[in-house]
């Protein structure tokens, strides 16, 4: 598994990395690990859980993105420009599958800004 640095992150939005690691890479972040007997949920949030027992694919899945992006606090929802200086795709490049890219993308950044602040900001504001 890739570590998560701005180089793997764009390599994600250049489509130069594969869609089970960039998957992956999501799956540990939300906390499903995968073990000899099946997916381990222990660390996943129950809502994540609930919904998505397994791990869903969110190049294939609408609905498991939308979530994905719901998930990302209001703070952190501008990192792909602030971060990256990510400036969007071109409109021949509006795929579905590009964009959901992005949005993992977007999401990663966002669970790397939390683990290095040591916590969620809507958890630390409750």
């Amino acid at each position: 598994m890739p570590p998560l640095t701005d180089d793997t992150l764009w390599a994600i939005l250049n489509d130069e990395l594969d869609d089970n690691t960039v998957n992956r890479l999501v799956w540990r972040g939300l906390g499903y690990q995968e073990t000899a007997a099946g997916w381990d949920r222990s660390a996943v949030e129950p809502a994540w859980a609930e919904k998505y027992p397994d791990p869903p694919n969110f190049i294939e899945s609408r609905p498991a993105t939308v979530q994905l992006t719901r998930s990302i606090p209001s703070e952190y929802k501008q990192l792909l420009k602030e971060d990256l200086g990510f400036k969007g795709y071109t409109v021949d490049q509006l795929v579905p599958r590009l964009t959901r890219r992005a949005t993992m993308v977007s999401w990663l950044l966002s669970h790397r800004k939390q683990q290095a602040t040591g916590g969620f900001p809507s958890e630390d504001n409750a």
